[in-house]
Parts: C-alpha cells; sequence; structure tokens
C-alpha cells in the first residue's frame, strides 16, 4: 500500500511540475539574422543563391518573443524591418491565442535593424495607441527627437519607457534587465537584456564589439543563465572580402568557442548563437553547424520555443 501511496504522490508532483512549466513564460525566436535578414540585399554570392530560391531558407532580422501564459500577454524583443512577418508568424506559431500587438517591445540600439519597424506603428500603417516602447535613455532621446519616429511619439502612436541599466522592471509574471554593452553607438547607447520568468533565466546580447571590451564577465554572465543568446555575427574574420571587418567589430564564433574552451559542457551548452550576417555559415552550411554543436554550442532556430 506504501508503495502505491508513494507511486501516486510521485505521479501528482510530475504532473504538478509539467502543468507549472507549461503556464510558466517562455522565449519564441522570431528571427536569427543580422540587421540586412538573410538572404541579403544584393547579395547574389552562393551563401544567399539558394535562400533567393527557396522561400524557406529565408531567415527574419533578429527578434525575440517574450509570452507569458498567465496573463495572456507577451512582448517583442527588437523593432525590425521583418516586423510585419515577425508579428503574423507570432500568431501562427501560437495559434492566434494572443493579442496581435505585444503588450510592449523592448529595443536593444538604433542600428537598422533594430528599430526601424517602428515605422509600422504609425499613422500610414497600425496607428496605435500608446504601444509601450522600451529604451534606455540615449535611445529614447533619438527616437523623440528625430523624425520619423518623434511623429509617432507626438501622436502617442508609442509611449516610450525610460529603463535603467542594471534596473529591473516586473512585467506581468517576469522579470527584465538591461545593461549596456560596447557597441558603434553613434546614435544611442546599445542594450543587452536578462529575462527572469518564474523559471528561467535568459540573457539576450545580439550586439556586442568584443567580449573583452565590455566590464563584465561574459563567462560569469552564462554560468548565471539557463540560456544566454549570444552575438554571432562572423564566423570568421575572412567572411567579408572586399570590406575590412574591422569596421563592424564583433566577437566571432570561433573566438567565442576559443573564450568557453576550458568550460565543461554544461556551460557550453547553455550558448546559442544569434543573429548571423547573410555571410556566416551557420546560416547555409550544415557541416559548419554540426562542428558548433560538437564543440557543444548551440545554434538559436527561428520559429523554436525555449521553455
Amino acid at each position: 500500500m506504501r508503495v502505491i501511496i508513494l507511486f501516486f504522490v510521485l505521479l501528482f508532483s510530475l504532473e504538478t511540475s509539467a502543468q507549472e512549466a507549461f503556464q510558466s513564460s517562455y522565449i519564441l525566436v522570431l528571427g536569427v539574422a543580422q540587421d540586412g535578414g538573410y538572404p541579403h540585399m544584393g547579395c547574389q554570392k552562393n551563401c544567399c543563391k539558394m535562400a533567393w530560391k527557396h522561400q524557406k531558407l529565408r531567415k527574419n532580422v533578429v527578434s525575440l518573443a517574450l509570452v507569458d501564459p498567465k496573463s495572456k500577454k507577451w512582448w517583442l524583443f527588437e523593432a525590425t524591418p521583418d516586423i510585419k512577418q515577425q508579428l503574423q508568424d507570432f500568431q501562427k506559431k501560437t495559434n492566434e491565442a494572443y493579442p496581435y500587438l505585444p503588450e510592449g517591445i523592448f529595443i536593444t540600439h538604433a542600428h537598422i535593424g533594430h528599430y526601424t519597424g517602428l515605422m509600422e506603428f504609425g499613422r500610414e500603417v497600425m496607428s496605435t495607441n500608446g504601444l509601450k516602447v522600451y529604451t534606455l535613455p540615449k535611445l529614447k532621446s533619438f527616437l523623440e527627437q528625430n523624425g520619423p519616429w518623434s511623429q509617432l511619439v507626438k501622436l502617442n502612436n508609442i509611449n516610450l519607457v525610460i529603463l535603467s541599466a542594471d534596473q529591473s522592471i516586473d512585467i506581468a509574471n517576469n522579470k527584465i534587465t538591461a545593461f549596456t554593452v560596447p557597441h558603434r553607438d553613434e546614435f544611442s547607447e546599445t542594450a543587452g537584456f536578462k529575462i527572469e520568468t518564474s523559471t528561467k533565466r535568459y540573457l539576450f546580447i545580439p550586439d556586442i564589439d568584443k567580449w573583452s571590451k565590455w566590464n563584465k564577465n561574459i563567462i560569469d554572465e552564462v554560468k548565471n543563465v539557463d540560456m544566454a543568446m549570444l552575438d554571432a555575427t562572423f564566423y570568421s574574420n575572412t567572411e567579408l572580402g572586399n570590406r575590412p571587418i574591422a569596421e563592424v567589430p564583433h566577437p566571432l564564433v570561433t573566438e567565442t568557442e576559443s573564450l568557453f574552451s576550458k568550460e565543461v559542457n554544461s556551460i557550453k551548452s547553455k550558448i546559442f548563437f544569434i543573429h548571423f550576417n547573410h555571410t556566416n555559415p551557420l546560416l547555409w552550411d550544415k557541416n559548419t553547424e554540426k562542428q558548433v554543436l560538437k564543440n557543444g554550442f548551440n545554434v538559436a532556430k527561428q520559429g523554436d520555443f525555449y521553455y
């Protein structure tokens, strides 16, 4: 009898855990490519040829959705040039169980792949009313002082909500913390985000110059989360060919792998590379992806859920 009771207690415990996991917030990846998307405008090289021919190979610019089943709300990270497709993809992937528009949008910085989708919320298209857009101070000022973004603010299409670096805010059942990273900050600072749900902690750094320039230790930061989506713009320093890669500094995939080479696989496996330039073979070469997986790391996939 005691064995039977223990069995049902264990079964109830497992069912309860499963229900809690199902009700906790999760991440949906809506894009994995660098600002120009994949295939890239003007590219007729081998890296893009197949993607021009086959729609299923194309990838949106990097973006995430944070989905909260309890509140039936969701939040978008980055307002990309592909935002129209991404909102549609979100509806399809979630079986239209959530509002079409997110509860708010978190933006990392003022480079074209990360904020220009905001134009779709103006009166020419959606004409939204007070859609919350979360930014750090310099990006907030940039949007307020420069058209056409300033018109979105003036007409209350968007409601800018200022974030403070390294200070968390609560949204529904989740906690979001913005922090600054070194990047080409021509118009604004550059943020990364830590996303904390009731069950998981995610790190999102789609753009950074080099890990060594950051005032934080990326190894420690990865150890303190369950999943880290990290800048993987370029795989190697020979990709651009006709353009100095120093003009667009990013940590190479091989550099990040080398940095974590002495860590155990349970740490390496937390890293999911994201934000791929069209030249990065992780977008189109299965052998390169297999090697990265063999090395203990992961590759973020558009359309995948991460609980």
